[in-house]
């Protein structure tokens, strides 16, 4: 079984354009589909190690009673305009990765949302916690961006092979 979910949109905007929300905390709450994340603070970051914290509410999920707690975003993969992805560190740091990649099309850019729990421990992973999001969460999400970055734009097709 695999431990990533990988999903894909095409976007109405620029890669530029998309990497400015994903590079702002702010950018975060306002695109997630989960319901978890209630805010943010922090600066926009710029590379890898760079930090931001989230406050969080696992009650969203209705899975496990965490109630409201705060995570720190840490950046672990930063191209500009490419590719950004981070890991959650705070009470329990299980190693998993959320991430984007962005590819340049005729029509915007090709999003790729990804999520990899295949780091988790496997203590975690027996306790059926992981993948914490749904792959359907991962394409919501991706809803949202399209319609936060480019409101009002028509949705561009995606390349066919």
């Amino acid at each position: 079984m695999s431990e990533q979910f990988r999903v894909e949109r095409a976007v109405a905007a620029t890669p530029a354009e998309v990497f400015a929300i994903l590079t702002d905390p702010q950018g975060h709450v306002a695109i997630d589909s989960s319901g978890m994340l209630m805010a943010a603070k922090g600066e926009v970051v710029t590379g890898v190690g760079d930090t931001f914290v989230v406050h969080m509410d696992r009650e969203a999920l209705n899975d496990y009673p965490l109630g409201l707690y705060d995570v720190t975003v840490e950046i672990v993969t930063f191209e500009p305009e490419r590719e950004i992805a981070w890991t959650v560190r705070g009470r329990v740091e299980p190693g998993h990765v959320y991430g984007y990649r962005l590819e340049p099309i005729e029509a915007g850019t090709l999003v790729t949302s990804y999520y990899d729990w295949s780091a988790v421990p496997q203590e975690f992973k027996d306790a059926k916690i992981f993948p914490v999001i749904p792959e359907s969460g991962l394409r919501a999400t991706l809803g949202i961006l399209a319609r936060t970055v480019a409101p009002g734009k028509p949705r561009p097709e995606l390349p066919t092979a």
